[in-house]
């Protein structure tokens, strides 16, 4: 009986060697599952994530104490590498800008210097504005009084002028007609607004004589009195309202280095 019994005890498999392994694969596990989650993770986050634990772990007064303040980052950080190519790219729009608001200044003192050769300095005058170039031309030396056909003797400034207008590249034009506000009726126009407009209209079609000028270059418009830049109660203020105004874009906008 008792050989029998010892016999039994004999056979018994030790499996206590099951209790370490199954903590080794537990750990695999959890070994595997970190790794997947931190190949799936942002890479910013995952940035900040170890810049908290490694704040936490190199400063503050330990655990069971007050805890050190995690710094927060921004909440949208821009990379190195963005914000140097988004400083790239406003220096070029700033250096077009620059070259184009030089070719406006060039064009200016051309024409400043057609005015001067053809004593055209109380008829014609020239400003650079963060809208583009702007010739102004009075009434009285394009048109005769209620009249919107250019005077035969000042289709010349027309030429002239269209051919200082040729550019490359090329750039769009605006030709607007202005009025005083004193009324007008006449069997051809029965308000300024109808005057100022065929004055507009008329002009550019002395401006498209010139083949360097396209007609999707061009526009005209007119607005009567209702733009006025100098006081229309005396008759020098009513004179300089009468005029059209060449209004030359830039390609570029201006605005920043005006």
């Amino acid at each position: 009986m008792l050989a029998k019994k010892k016999k039994h005890h004999d056979e018994h498999v030790d499996e206590s060697w099951l209790i370490p392994y199954a903590d080794m694969l537990t750990l695999l596990l959890a070994l595997f599952i970190v790794l997947f989650a931190m190949s799936e993770i942002d890479a910013q986050k995952f940035k900040q994530m170890a810049s908290a634990f490694r704040n936490e772990f190199t400063s503050g007064t330990g655990v069971m104490e007050e805890q050190a303040p995690i710094p927060t980052p921004d909440s949208n950080p821009i990379p190195d590498a963005q914000k140097d190519v988004i400083s790239k790219e406003e220096k070029e729009r700033l250096e077009e800008a620059k070259k184009e608001l030089e070719a406006l200044e060039d064009l200016e003192k051309r024409i400043n210097a057609f005015i001067q050769a053809n004593n055209l300095t109380t008829s014609l005058q020239t400003k650079l504005t963060e809208n583009g170039l702007l010739i102004t031309i009075l009434d009285n030396a394009l048109f005769d009084s209620g009249s919107a056909t250019v005077k035969p003797g000042s289709r010349e400034i027309g030429k002239k002028l269209s051919d200082l207008l040729v550019t490359n590249p090329p750039r769009n034009i605006v030709i607007a007609g202005h009025t005083d506000n004193v009324p007008i009726s006449t069997a051809s126009f029965q308000s300024n607004w109808e005057l100022s407009a065929f004055r507009g209209i008329n002009f550019m079609r002395v401006l498209l004589e010139n083949p360097g000028l396209k007609p999707n270059q061009l526009s005209a418009s007119g607005y009567g009195e209702y733009r006025p830049k100098a006081d229309n109660k005396t008759a020098e203020g009513r004179a300089k309202n009468r005029r059209v105004e060449v209004l030359v874009l830039p390609n570029v906008n201006l605005q920043s280095v005006k």
